[in-house]
């Protein structure tokens, strides 16, 4: 199905493509721990650890964006809404050492936190391990008129994008960016547009509609019998990608009988999973872009995920040297 053809083709198309991103833009800020400079604290006597270095980089949808750019997309506009706060003012700093990134829909509130996953990374021994992480997540509705600048941004930008990924990352219900108004909004787009977008959600997959859907096995199972992605096609109203791990991508549009397996490519010797599916969310969106079909988009996508799962310790990307190594590696199989 995919070849070095098509793989080029692909590559070749995205210094000229925009893609939007809608969702919930995370800071993930990493705490470098040593504990040989553990310290007691004179106030409650417990262990104060010491932090020696602090890595903040853009996560949930940040991750995605993070991959377009990796692999070469020539323009990227998130669309999302942080807090008028420290976090917000990391984030922003993250997001711009990312090259074709436009943040200027990113909406700074005061109202709102900017939703951070703190990650204490103590180091002892030599070895390095997480301890507790720490969430700042906002879990009261998003305001009505923070809703309606999303909005807004939406209908101005849509006709610009060659591709529209929508995450919804947070699990309290319309707490975060894709509120119940604004999934419906996207749907309602949707119905009528040949543009192509690609929609993730935790726990509220089933509620999109007239767009393509890629949950896990778990998240399916939520909303149809078994997690049939032929009947999840049917209520969602769009094409369903299916992802199975190691197994592939599960693939089955409105009206199909049966689902058709896409297979993952065999990786050998230690994987991290961490950030696999954001990888393949870019590299699906990319492909469509690029004028592939949804069968083609499905494979690449498990290719560039071939590449992110092997980076260990980090969430992987895949510029375009890396993604035809891997190929040419795979060809020689």
């Amino acid at each position: 199905m995919l070849t070095a053809t098509l793989i080029e083709h692909i590559l070749s198309q995205l210094p000229g493509k925009t893609i939007g991103l809608v969702g919930d833009l995370f800071l993930d800020r990493y705490l470098d721990i040593d504990a040989g400079c553990n310290e007691l604290s004179v106030e409650t006597g417990l262990t104060a650890y010491q932090v020696v270095g602090v890595r903040s980089y853009p996560g949930a949808l940040g991750t995605v964006v993070n991959n377009l750019a990796a692999l070469g997309v020539g323009r990227i506009v998130p669309i999302s809404i942080i807090g008028d706060d420290g976090e917000g003012y990391e984030l922003l700093q993250a997001l711009a050492k990312l090259p074709a990134v436009d943040p200027s829909h990113v909406l700074r509130s005061g109202e709102q936190r900017t939703p951070t996953y703190t990650k204490p990374m103590l180091r002892e021994g030599g070895i390095v391990r997480e301890l507790n992480r720490l969430d700042i997540k906002n879990r009261t509705p998003t305001p009505v008129e923070l809703q309606q600048r999303i909005g807004r941004s939406l209908a101005q930008l849509w006709s610009e994008f060659d591709a529209l990924l929508v995450l919804d990352q947070v699990s309290e219900a319309d707490c975060g960016v894709i509120t119940a108004v604004i999934r419906d909004s996207i749907g309602a787009g949707a119905e009528h547009s040949p543009l192509f977008i690609l929609a993730d959600s935790r726990e509220r997959i089933g509620k999109f509609r007239n767009l393509c859907v890629k949950p896990n096995a778990a998240e399916a199972e939520q909303w149809v019998p078994g997690g049939d992605p032929r009947k999840l096609a049917e209520l969602v109203k769009g094409p369903v990608l299916l992802t199975r791990a190691e197994a592939g991508i599960a693939l089955a549009e409105v009206g199909d009988s049966v689902a058709r397996m896409i297979p993952a490519y065999p990786v050998s010797g230690p994987v991290d999973p961490c950030g696999a599916g954001d990888s393949c969310s870019a590299a699906i969106a990319c492909a469509m872009a690029s004028g592939a079909s949804l069968g083609v988009a499905a494979a690449f996508g498990n290719l560039i995920a071939s590449i992110t799962v092997r980076q260990l310790g980090v969430t992987g990307t895949a510029p375009p040297d890396a993604v035809r190594a891997r190929w040419r590696e795979l060809e020689n199989l």
